[in-house]
């Protein structure tokens, strides 16, 4: 497996506004260009736009999508998701992030 290239891109800021037994929920704020960096979703999880924008995809193995957001129309994706997000607007752009975490029993 062969690292993923050196990125110079600014990151997405992260704010992380509740994190207890069932949920984590996460806001991110991108300037045009911003990047969460690569990562694997280890929940299930929901995102709430907060803004229209842009997104672009950076998937596994080369691969690229983009995603149209819609300020409060959310969508849910599976665990298991790995990628590295990307703003690829020209204005700012932000969503709320739920990863509900697995309870036992």
């Amino acid at each position: 497996m062969s690292a993923e290239p050196l990125r110079c891109r600014a990151p997405a800021t992260a704010t992380l506004q509740v994190d207890d037994a069932h949920t984590r929920v996460t806001r991110w704020d991108f300037d045009p260009g911003a990047e969460t960096g690569w990562h694997r979703h280890g929940m299930n999880y929901v995102v709430v736009p907060v803004t229209d924008g842009t997104l672009l995809l950076e998937l596994p193995g080369g691969q690229t999508a983009t995603a149209e957001l819609k300020a409060g129309v959310s969508y849910a994706r599976a665990f298991g998701v790995e990628h590295n997000v990307v703003n690829a607007g020209t204005a700012p752009l932000s969503f709320v992030e739920i990863e509900l975490k697995h309870l036992p029993g």
